[in-house]
């Protein structure tokens, strides 16, 4: 029986899973890895221990699945993106741990690209805004504070990439040192329109030419995992940054299909095909995928706090014992009593984009219970994600019929409902919900013919459940206009 492996490495653990020719899960297997934090603002990943969880979870995987080596048609790779790796090319050893993507020792250095007009630059180049959020001056850091790594780059010794570079340099016993598109747009280093890094930005954050790996598409043979990694060489067939892999898991293969995904945050991807349409909102404007030479574009927002909000009523205010608990107890009151939570409790992402606004629970009266807490908490996160989904269709110009959805916190029924409910269009929740990896099997699988085509994938997504929207029209608007309300006192004044 062929199968294909995917790796999905993770933020805070890596992840194998072996999936079918359905598309149906096999066998799984997850570690976790340790969170380094070095100083306030900090955040950064033994690159070692990031490759020695990956690879031991794809054994553990595949033998959990019963399948060898040799009956593994492809792996696929989807990975946490815009953290940021260098490593000596000769042994393979990194110089300094990896800057992870939430790390924010550049935010100076951005204020200042900021201070001198570049975000229009930038932003007309590579889709994004300056932050501290992407790769190139968490890269340009390295170069400048780790003893001898400029001139040892610039002397072509050093090699750089994001974790999906990482994990096919080492799968590959070295050979590959590449990159997809997808997480090459993720490095304010790379001309999406041009499918290319741009050497004016290079120029710009000083960055050799020389560190930078080869950019390939989403889907193709790259190469063959090492003599030593597997009983027998594997085809390297796929790489996708983790939420663009997700959108082509969910098979939003059309423009103005969307996905969201509720984790501890919330990504929301809207592919807008061939087009890379600029936002006016302060979305990201990203490539999704390279398919046979095809670049397909995403406009991207994300949620700061979605599931985490759950875990401080949790933990903060001990209002739940545990985070399934949230939706029993938010479903024991019929409304939310006029309680409003605005769950802003490290800033605010997209399109507000204000990382001085701290959270607010607005409307309490000698009424109010947790529950009515615990339901504004749910409807909290819902209206976030409204607001990006009303900033994408402004800049797509185009209305959304359904959202897919998927991430542990879309297994909640009511705020799969609530979510409908003020979208005003269905939710719909796929059977599968492990659609990072899949994306990355199915982008694998196209590679090497496991899969026929893109039509054949597309067969075999299937609903698990949907979520038709249940209140008026007046009542949607009543609810949004009550949320900006309250999102009105949070947003700090230079922001308004």
């Amino acid at each position: 029986m062929k199968a294909i492996l995917a790796l999905d490495q993770g933020t805070t653990s890596s992840r194998a899973i072996v999936f079918g020719n359905h598309g149906e899960i096999i066998a799984v297997a997850q570690k976790e890895f340790r969170q380094i934090f070095p100083q306030p603002g900090w955040v950064e990943h033994d690159p070692q221990e990031i490759w020695t969880s990956q690879i031991s979870v794809a054994h553990e995987a595949l033998a959990k699945a019963q399948v060898s080596a040799k009956n593994v048609a492809a792996i696929g790779i989807a990975n946490q993106r815009e953290t940021t790796i260098l490593w000596d090319r000769v042994t393979g050893q990194p110089v300094a741990n990896a800057i992870v993507w939430q790390d924010r020792r550049t935010a100076g250095m951005c204020e200042s690209l900021v201070a001198r007009g570049l975000s229009g630059l930038i932003q007309e180049k590579t889709g994004l805004v300056i932050d501290a959020y992407f790769s190139a001056t968490k890269l340009a850091w390295l170069l400048d504070n780790i003893p001898d790594c400029r001139r040892r780059a610039e002397n072509g010794e050093l090699a750089f990439g994001t974790v999906d570079t990482w994990l096919a340099w080492n799968l590959s016993g070295g050979a590959l040192h590449i990159t997809d598109a997808s997480n090459a747009s993720r490095t304010m280093l790379f001309d999406i329109r041009r499918g290319a890094w741009d050497e004016e930005l290079l120029e710009l954050f000083d960055i050799p030419r020389t560190v930078l790996p080869e950019v390939k598409a989403s889907s193709e043979i790259y190469g063959s995992t090492s003599a030593e990694i597997f009983a027998a060489p594997i085809p390297i067939a796929a790489i996708a940054g983790d939420q663009q892999a997700a959108l082509f898991g969910q098979m939003c293969r059309t423009p103005g299909m969307a996905k969201n995904t509720y984790g501890t945050g919330c990504f929301m991807l809207m592919n807008t095909g061939s087009d890379p349409v600029t936002s006016a909102q302060k979305l990201l404007t990203t490539v999704a995928w390279n398919l046979r030479g095809n670049l397909n574009y995403a406009l991207e927002g994300s949620v700061f706090v979605a599931g985490a909000v759950v875990q401080w009523l949790r933990d903060g205010l001990g209002l739940i014992r545990t985070a399934a608990d949230i939706e029993t107890l938010a479903a024991s009151v019929a409304d939310n009593g006029g309680v409003y939570l605005v769950p802003a409790l490290t800033g605010l992402g997209a399109p507000h984009w204000d990382p001085h606004a701290r959270g607010a629970i607005i409307g309490i009266t000698r009424g109010t219970t947790a529950a009515h807490v615990a339901r504004a908490a749910l409807e909290g996160i819902a209206h976030q994600v409204a607001d990006v989904l009303d900033a994408m269709q402004r800049d797509a110009r185009t209305q959304l019929t359904v959202l897919r959805v998927d991430g542990g916190a879309s297994q909640n029924n009511l705020l799969m409902q609530i979510q409908a409910d003020l979208l005003g269009v269905p939710v719909i929740r796929p059977r599968i919900t492990e659609t990072t990896a899949l994306g990355a099997a199915y982008l694998a699988g196209l590679a090497v013919g496991y899969w026929r085509d893109v039509d054949q994938i597309s067969s075999q997504w299937q609903p698990d459940k949907t979520f038709d929207p249940q209140i008026s029209e007046k009542a949607r608007i009543d609810h949004r206009g009550n949320w900006k309300s309250a999102l009105a006192r949070v947003i700090t004044t230079d922001q308004k």
